[in-house]
């Protein structure tokens, strides 16, 4: 069996944070030959390169990508052991790692997991934000619990996955005020040829909007699409163009960004989903999650 050399791993660990040899060798005190010539071992030991050089700085390759995402549960369980052991003997709480893809909604994530952080006894729940490929890959690799999307996991893959669906959204047209009040007057139809804020092509609410938009024949403005709804809310703030909102979390937004209502397509849907590598769901915050979302958050 092939042994981790911790001392190796660390000094990865902490160039791929600070990046640069340079500031690491100044934060451990250790000369950058010295760090160097550990982390090349370590690149020995498991026979693949973790950095490549661009400029002044270390980037880190696919695998050390991986390793990094290793490294950084390694120590963190080991501040944990830590502070267990010496100031909090026998009160070390449950780990929960939930992965959430890049192109759900940062407040209905929040709104899903939020009973995971009132559970008692207490739970520390740990959330990754990634495409989809990648989170089932760490889910296959048990380095998740689960697993939140806008859709199913994609037939195909080679390890078993299984989707609940957590409920279902339709979606209200929002805009700045001037914007809302111009709009309001006769929709769906005033869309046509209005600016538009709208997430990107490869994602799950786009196709659902396009297919509205095509049975209301309406062809909006596109001003800037968005992978990163929280980026698109902001330039909604700007004034830029109407923004699609999941009615669901319709309320909280209207009130933080000052928008107003334009109008409800109730024919418009996204579905969301939890997918676990279990059948049948027995982890206590995963039946948090599950029973939360589909008898009260989308019921």
């Amino acid at each position: 069996m092939d042994w981790l050399n911790y001392h190796h791993l660390f000094y990865f660990w902490t160039v791929a944070r600070e990046g640069s040899l340079r500031k690491a060798s100044e934060k451990l005190h250790v000369s950058q030959p010295s760090i160097s010539a550990q982390i090349s071992a370590l690149e020995n030991a498991l026979g693949e390169k973790l950095f490549r050089p661009s400029g002044r700085t270390k980037v880190l390759t696919e695998t050390g990508h991986v390793a990094m995402g290793y490294a950084e549960e390694i120590f963190s369980l080991g501040r944990e052991m830590m502070g267990a052991l010496h100031y909090r003997p026998g009160t070390r709480p449950a780990r929960f790692s939930i992965g959430v893809t890049d192109s759900v909604p940062k407040s209905i994530a929040y709104e899903i997991i939020r009973p995971v952080l009132h559970l008692h006894p207490v739970v520390q729940a740990i959330c990754r934000e990634e495409k989809i490929d990648t989170l089932l890959g760490q889910l296959a690799a048990h380095r998740l619990d689960i697993v939140l999307a806008d859709e199913p996991a994609p037939s195909g893959l080679k390890f078993k996955t299984f989707h609940h669906p957590l409920g279902a959204s339709d979606v209200t047209f929002c805009a700045p005020p001037a914007l809302a009040a111009r709009l309001r007057r006769n929709f769906p139809q005033s869309l046509d040829g209005a600016p538009a804020l709208l997430p990107t092509e490869n994602t799950a609410f786009r196709m659902a909007l396009e297919s509205w938009f095509e049975s209301q024949r309406i062809r909006p403005q596109i001003v800037a699409e968005f992978e990163d709804t929280a980026l698109m809310h902001r330039a909604a703030e700007d004034g830029l163009g109407f923004i699609p909102v999941y009615t669901v979390i319709v309320a909280p937004s209207v009130k933080h960004y000052g928008w107003k209502k334009i109008g409800r397509a109730t024919d418009c849907t996204g579905h969301f989903y939890a997918i676990t590598a279990e059948r049948k769901l027995k982890h206590p915050a995963v039946l948090a999650i599950t029973e939360h979302a589909q008898f009260r958050l989308f019921a």
